[in-house]
């Protein structure tokens, strides 16, 4: 151990005299804190050929010098991150440029009275939007009214939004669509398997076209379609993008050392040679929700936190947050668990309650939903609380495959398309939930299980969690996947782990 110390200097063209060598060398992690030193030095404006005890002292300010050693527990080869942020910040300082900006957020534009009103206007908002992008498909060219649907049409093309969804005794299934004229009922027949199967995976209050034909009081569906998203040519990338979600600082459950590697990871302090050359090219860091666990989230809540109050959660989310390097910009969206409004879309977490995070200048607060474009790349941001609407009511949706329900939506062309479920929604003027640009990435969380998939040149992120498996998690037999970071490393799909 103490020839490797002498080693180490040595490479650094540094020399160490007796009392400094000997402070250094009875230190309980002395590999890790002789690598910690010689970083530093090598950033000092002074040149430095002998290390002496006054120089030691100077550079520690005075401080012992395990307190700029990480000491985890389980981990020997990684400095703290108070270290490495002074580093970081110092090997990154070039300033770099960001072409950041905000193509869509809600926090300022989302109204309602409270009135009926706004819940009609809602409804409207949708209709007009998602039918919008129906009347551009061509299977749906020249489609009609529902009113104006003579009882007997050998072809019927129309548009509406699902009021209800009955399963018949024989095991068909009938879909009650409503436009702005009036209400007519599609019946599947089950023979029909693959149509039967696209109507599975229909839900309330979505808004689709039917083709068919009509016979007496029904329209008899030959095809059900989507608004749809068109395939999209990639678009080349020349840095990398890391997204993450589900923090739950405060909560006991909470990884703290897995985010610690994280942060030591994205300052290129920690990790294998490709790993930081990945984290060297970061430019962006996108959080989608739950930073912090919160407060009276769900009953008896305050028995799993170890920060019993918001305030000093977003305290410490501040104090973490505020180690990774500056020439990083941070994009943080809220969660179900934030200090947001419950109800969709959410606006951005109120500096109220974070007004530390706040002070971070590398820090950008935008809505839930939300869409952003880092250098170019439109990144649709959504924490995803209705993918608890679609997986309990969807045969073949569940948490444990997110991508499926990413998928969903984005045919959709809708964030939330159930209405009164699980998932709260603001009836505001503008139904502003539904997909309006189509993005080159969406990014999501909730679900705290990591899932990929590309789907017409989309890429589908969910960030999975730096939390534990909860209480909630044990009873339904959810297995979270913990400290598992993906990174788009110049359009290339990366799952870099953190967790043990």
């Amino acid at each position: 151990m103490s020839d490797d110390i002498i080693v180490k200097f040595t490479n650094a063209n540094i020399l160490v005299n007796d009392k400094a060598y000997e402070r250094i060398k009875n230190h309980e992690n002395s590999n890790n804190f002789t690598d910690s030193l010689i970083e530093e030095l090598s950033y000092s404006d002074k040149d430095i050929f002998v290390l002496t005890e006054e120089i030691l002292d100077q550079f520690l300010k005075g401080g012992d010098p395990e307190d700029i050693i990480l000491d985890n527990g389980n981990s020997d080869d990684l400095i703290t991150s108070e270290i490495i942020s002074k580093h970081a910040q110092e090997k990154f300082s070039s300033g770099r440029p960001f072409d950041f900006h905000v193509i869509q957020d809600t926090s300022k534009k989302s109204y309602t009275s409270g009135e009926i009103k706004d819940f009609s206007s809602y409804f409207k908002s949708r209709f007009e939007k998602l039918s919008g992008f129906l009347d551009k498909r061509g299977e749906l060219k020249d489609h009609r009214p529902i009113n104006r649907i003579r009882k007997t049409e050998d072809v019927v093309k129309i548009i509406g939004m699902v009021n209800d969804i009955i399963n018949t005794k024989n095991n068909h299934k009938i879909i009650e669509l409503e436009d702005e004229t009036g209400t007519v009922n599609v019946l599947i027949h089950n023979e029909n398997h693959k149509l039967f199967e696209m109507a599975e995976l229909i839900v309330k209050d979505e808004v689709i076209g039917v083709t068919g034909s009509k016979k007496g009081k029904f329209v008899i569906a030959s095809d059900l379609i989507h608004p749809g998203v068109p395939r999209i040519d990639e678009k080349p990338m020349d840095f990398s993008a890391v997204f993450i979600s589900d923090v739950h600082i405060g909560s006991s459950t909470f990884l703290g050392d897995a985010f610690n590697k994280f942060v030591n990871w994205i300052n290129t302090d920690f990790g294998d040679d490709e790993q930081i050359k990945i984290a060297e090219d970061v430019k962006y860091l996108v959080v989608a929700g739950d930073v912090v666990d919160g407060i009276g989230v769900y009953p008896h809540q305050e028995k799993e936190l170890v920060i019993k109050n918001i305030y000093g959660q977003y305290e410490e989310a501040a104090r973490l947050f505020g180690k990774i390097r500056e020439d990083i910009k941070i994009i943080i969206a809220p969660g179900n668990h934030d200090a947001a409004r419950l109800a969709e879309p959410q606006p951005a977490i109120s500096e109220e309650y974070a007004k530390s995070l706040y002070e971070l200048k590398n820090v950008e607060f935008v809505s839930n939903p939300s869409i952003v474009s880092l250098d170019g790349i439109n990144t649709l941001i959504y924490h995803g609380r209705s993918f608890d609407d679609l997986a309990m009511t969807v045969k073949g949706l569940s948490h444990q495959e997110s991508d499926l329900i990413m998928k969903e939506l984005l045919e959709k062309r809708h964030l939330a398309p159930v209405y009164g479920e699980r998932t709260p929604l603001a009836s505001e003027f503008e139904d502003h939930l539904v997909i309006e640009e189509i993005p080159d990435v969406f990014h999501t969380g909730h679900v705290h299980i990591n899932a990929y998939k590309k789907h017409k040149g989309i890429h589908m992120i969910n960030s999975g969690t730096f939390q534990s498996q909860t209480e909630f998690q044990k009873i339904y037999n959810i297995m979270p996947t913990c400290g598992e970071v993906p990174v788009l490393n110049r359009g290339a799909f990366k799952l870099l782990k953190f967790s043990n």
